[in-house]
């Protein structure tokens, strides 16, 4: 028998005389987290100026290169030998030049010509070019000798600035009164979401921030802004027709495991920088992934199927793979994070500021002020262009 008693869809189109069903829950959906940032962790000091500093220094060089086009036929019988830096080199320097098994002997340095034993203690002369990579074994030192001349390097002071991140918050005296699903204070909720959105943006100037080059410390008009990683890393920048790419890191514009390794031997070689974090977006996330396809093994039995690398362990460090939303699509980051703070100036840590109304309505900004301390970018290095 058909119902005939009153019945929900009995109550009309719009249902007037249902309460509404409105679930206490806001599902928020836009991407905010921050997983460069919670990486690094909070700083060991805050910034204490707008423009905040910090020194670098080096070890006097062990290596040079030879700056000559003419030798003898042989090229292995030669005792001057002109080099880029004469500075670097004393008597009694034991050099060998890249690729070779021999031994010189520095006997004279003038200027940037050097008087050289070939061969010394019995080692196989090698045949030298223009721009040979000359190291430095050591020095011998006479017995009885006076103290040879004093050497030093000079430190270097190195700069970023900092950056106001802020979002005004601005709710009515009758929003603010009103009950509404899911908030019980929306101020409370407006100060968490703008809070969200300014992480966010943290995290992506630390990455791909850039400093004015003519006002870096900002004035009446110009807004001051930090230099992220991305533009702080010169020396070792491999972007192919722009940089040199690492030697031995294969061809082709994709990212392989080969060009990774390539790049992380560059950075060791020339710095005592230890990478312990690469930071890529999804496309190069899903590369390194792959570099383990083919030897993953999949059993019948088997009910889960991995395709991840979290942590990327080689000759030249144990790294932790850090997916950032933020990472341009064809750079590849390899940072010492032990060399990384992003610092806020003190005091200006992110907090919310009651503004004066001047109405029916309770302001206020969420405001913070950071910036990246980025010390030795030598340590570092990033591969761009690659196939996305």
């Amino acid at each position: 028998m058909a119902f005939t008693g009153k019945a929900t869809f009995s109550a009309g189109s719009a249902l007037p005389e249902l309460a509404e069903d409105v679930a206490d829950i806001i599902g928020i959906v836009s991407p905010y987290e921050t997983p460069l940032l919670d990486h690094l962790g909070d700083p060991k000091r805050a910034a204490t100026s707008t423009v905040h500093e910090w020194l670098e220094d080096t070890l006097a060089p062990n290596t040079d290169r030879i700056n000559q086009t003419t030798f003898s036929p042989s090229g292995a019988s030669d005792t001057s030998l002109t080099v880029d830096n004469g500075e670097r080199f004393r008597v009694g320097d034991l050099v060998r030049p890249e690729g070779g098994r021999e031994v010189m002997l520095v006997t004279g340095v003038t200027g940037d010509d050097l008087t050289v034993q070939r061969a010394y203690g019995g080692t196989t002369a090698f045949t030298l070019v223009d721009n040979t990579k000359l190291t430095i074994i050591g020095n011998a030192a006479l017995e009885g000798a006076d103290a040879g001349e004093a050497r030093f390097t000079n430190r270097v002071r190195q700069r970023n600035y900092t950056q106001i991140f802020s979002s005004t918050v601005s709710v009515s005296g009758s929003m603010q009164a009103s009950r509404a699903y899911g908030v019980s204070d929306e101020v409370d909720f407006q100060k968490q979401e703008r809070m969200r959105e300014l992480l966010r943006d943290l995290e992506n100037c630390v990455i791909n921030g850039a400093a004015d080059l003519f006002n870096p410390t900002g004035t009446s008009t110009v807004r001051r802004t930090m230099n992220g990683e991305v533009r702080s890393i010169g020396t070792n920048a491999f972007v192919p027709g722009v940089g040199a790419m690492p030697s031995g890191g294969g061809s082709g514009d994709e990212l392989s495991e080969e060009l990774l390794n390539a790049a992380l031997r560059e950075i060791w070689e020339q710095s005592s920088g230890n990478v312990d974090t690469i930071v890529v977006g999804g496309a190069q996330k899903r590369r390194i992934n792959e570099f383990a396809s083919a030897d993953r093994p999949y059993l019948p039995e088997d009910t889960r199927y991995s395709d991840l690398i979290s942590v990327y362990e080689s000759d030249f460090g144990v790294c932790r793979v850090i997916l950032s939303r933020w990472a341009p699509t064809d750079t590849v980051l390899l940072l010492d994070s032990s060399r990384i703070e992003v610092a806020p100036l003190q005091g200006r840590s992110f907090h919310f500021k009651p503004l004066a109304s001047t109405g029916d309505s309770v302001t206020g900004q969420v405001i913070g002020e950071y910036t990246l301390q980025f010390m030795n970018e030598n340590a570092h290095g990033l591969l761009r262009g690659r196939a996305v």
